[in-house]
Order: C-alpha cells, then sequence, then structure tokens
C-alpha cells in the first residue's frame, strides 16, 4: 500500500452537480445468475439516458475482461473484484455520472465496504456523502435454474463449474435493501418503473424537468 501519497483539493462535487445539472450516485444491483439484474440494469440505464440523465453501467462483461482479468471466483477474489468496483463506481458517481453497477455481489460485508466507500466520500473537503441505491433482484433459486440462459447451472450441478453462487458458493441476501424487486413477479418495465419512483422520491432525479 501506498504511504507517501496525499490528497490534492479539485473541483468539488456540488460545483460539478451545479455545472453538469444532475447528481452523482451509484444504483448497485445485487442478485443470483439468472435473477434478470443486468436486463433491468441496461433497461434503467436506457430510460435515464432518454431523460437526458448521463448514465453508466458496470458489469461483468465490461470489468472482467479488462480491470479485474487477473480475479478468479475464490472468496478472496471475489472480495476484490467487489471493491474495485465499488471504487470505479464511486469515481463515476463523483464526476457527476449516475453509475448502475451490476454483480452477484454475494457477501454482505463486501456490499457494506461499496456503501461504506461511498459515505465516506465527503472526508476530503465539505462535500456531501454521495448516495448509494442498493437493489436487490430477488428470484427463488429454483426458477432462476430453470431460466439460465447461458448454462452455468447446468454446468455447476455437473462439477464443470466451481464456486458458483446459489449452487456450491453461498448469497447472502440483502436484509434492508433500498429498493425490492421480485424479478419473477415483475416485467422488466415495472421494475424500472419501481426504481425510477424511488429515484424520484428521494430528490435523485427530477422527472417533467
Amino acid at each position: 500500500m501506498a504511504t507517501h501519497i496525499t490528497w490534492h483539493p479539485s473541483l468539488s462535487r456540488h460545483e460539478r452537480n451545479s455545472l453538469r445539472k444532475q447528481q452523482g450516485y451509484t444504483i448497485w444491483f445485487t442478485g443470483l445468475s439468472a435473477s434478470g439484474k443486468s436486463t433491468i440494469a441496461t433497461a434503467l440505464e436506457q430510460h435515464l439516458l432518454h431523460l437526458h440523465y448521463a448514465a453508466y453501467r458496470l458489469d461483468g462483461d465490461n470489468v472482467r475482461f479488462g480491470l479485474n482479468k487477473d480475479l478468479g471466483f475464490s472468496e478472496r477474489d471475489r472480495n476484490e473484484n467487489i471493491r474495485r468496483i465499488a471504487e470505479v463506481a464511486k469515481l463515476f458517481a463523483d464526476s457527476s455520472t449516475i453509475a448502475i453497477a451490476s454483480f452477484i455481489s454475494p457477501y454482505k460485508a463486501d456490499r457494506q465496504i461499496a456503501r461504506e466507500l461511498h459515505e465516506k466520500a465527503s472526508e476530503h473537503g465539505n462535500d456531501d456523502p454521495i448516495p448509494f441505491v442498493e437493489v436487490f433482484v430477488d428470484i427463488p433459486v429454483e426458477i432462476a435454474e430453470k431460466r439460465d440462459p447461458k448454462g452455468l447451472y447446468k454446468k455447476a450441478r455437473a462439477g464443470e463449474i466451481q464456486e458458483f453462487t446459489g449452487i456450491s458458493a453461498p448469497y447472502e441476501a440483502p436484509e434492508n435493501p433500498d429498493i425490492h424487486i421480485r424479478s419473477d413477479q415483475l416485467t422488466v418495465e415495472q421494475a424500472v418503473a419501481e426504481i425510477v419512483k424511488y429515484l424520484e422520491q428521494k430528490g435523485l432525479i427530477k422527472l417533467g424537468s
């Protein structure tokens, strides 16, 4: 760990938000593989862009093949995977962009670390903490296994994939998520509407402006 570094003051988050006319924050999707979280996250990103809000989605496709290509799926690597993603999401949010993170992120402790990184963003300077919205895309593992669009559950059952969340590795469901979506009971459009409603209620977006 580097120790001989100091924080260099720059533009405040408030100044960036004012200039870009939007607030940056992170929307963190968590849920089992095949729960539909990436599908909902993609639809949300498109909807926010249509509302003229700058948003960017982070998921396994654009992180695991680049920033985190050196990581596997052991518990230690999963921890580091989420830590790095949380730091990147925080930087996007600090730039007044809406960061949409869509990852299984199976461990409560890792998700709490991600939240605390955003809460502690106010330690340098006088800015407010960066909002962090946890979205639990909930689905019974039996239904997720029936969906199995990539055939991953089948491979995990056959022992071809080790440490597979929900089968041979644990998933620790959020106890108090900001938003709870039952993806087997809502359409993608309904799920997006629920999230947008929450964002508007919290003053994170303004509709009709």
